[in-house]
């Protein structure tokens, strides 16, 4: 029997579940593939999109970008077109994941699971958002000035790829930590006060997690990124708070 979010309530066998968990991984397969043409089409203004927080560097600005090896170019376009075909497909890859693991769920645990998924898509966006206007234009002002009267930078299209993928998609999934928060506390499988005593420990990760994602030794740059971090995970504090609001189990701790 169905419930209303169409989801089947008996129990599946093992091979039910792994013909649904090929149904579900070719879709996302499939997905993936589209985007990746999609974006191998607009890999070039994705490219310069890229380059945008360098703009204001003469070194980056003036001069094109260089590459050392014969297929390096080719290799760097199909590897944004690879990541931006995945980012196109998140939604739905995302999506299909939930839908393998709902029916071990309850009707409540898959509402807010699936009510979440355009919130996860809006963090991630939010902190790429933030990589790129707010800590990737200090970061390549560090790179590219210090000790710039010994010798001249010459970047190469890889190293500057790879350097604002990993920033940017690190940032992204940071970004996700007071959603995460949230449904876990809407889950019934911590509360508040959980986060509440680890709030050291999430500070001292704050600035292990800066000093990874961070391309600089910079700990102004470092700092640039573990600020946000906390500030999210205090959010994400009160954001559990507010999921297990009024939740009897919590009332009665208390008395």
């Amino acid at each position: 029997m169905a419930d209303q979010t169409g989801l089947e309530e008996s129990p599946q066998t093992f091979w039910e579940h792994l013909d649904e968990l090929r149904k579900r991984l070719l879709i996302s397969v499939v997905a993936v593939g589209l985007g990746t043409v999609v974006a191998f089409v607009l890999h070039r203004d994705i490219l310069q999109l890229l380059m945008g927080p360098a703009d204001g560097f003469e070194t980056l600005r003036d001069s094109k970008l260089v590459y050392t090896g014969l297929t390096e170019m080719l290799a760097i376009s199909m590897k944004i077109s690879i990541i931006g075909g995945f980012v196109l497909a998140l939604p739905i890859v995302v999506y299909e994941a939930v839908m393998f693991i709902a029916p071990g769920l309850t009707k409540r645990e898959r509402k807010y699971l699936i009510l979440s998924l355009p919130g996860i898509s809006v963090a991630f966006l939010v902190g790429v958002i933030f990589g790129y206007f707010v800590l990737l234009p200090p970061a390549l002002r560090f790179l590219l000035t210090f000790n710039s009267d010994i010798a001249t930078p010459l970047i190469t299209i890889g190293n500057y790829v790879n350097l604002t993928f990993r920033l940017l998609f690190w940032l992204g999934v940071v970004f996700e930590t007071p959603l995460i928060m949230f449904i876990l506390a809407k889950l019934r499988l911590v509360t508040h006060r959980t986060f509440s005593r680890r709030r050291r420990i999430g500070v001292v990760l704050a600035f292990v997690l800066g000093a990874i994602i961070t391309p600089t030794f910079d700990p102004v740059n470092q700092t640039l990124v573990a600020l946000p971090i906390i500030v999210l995970y205090e959010s994400g504090i009160w954001l559990a708070w507010l999921a297990r609001r009024g939740d009897k189990s919590l009332v009665n701790a208390k008395t």
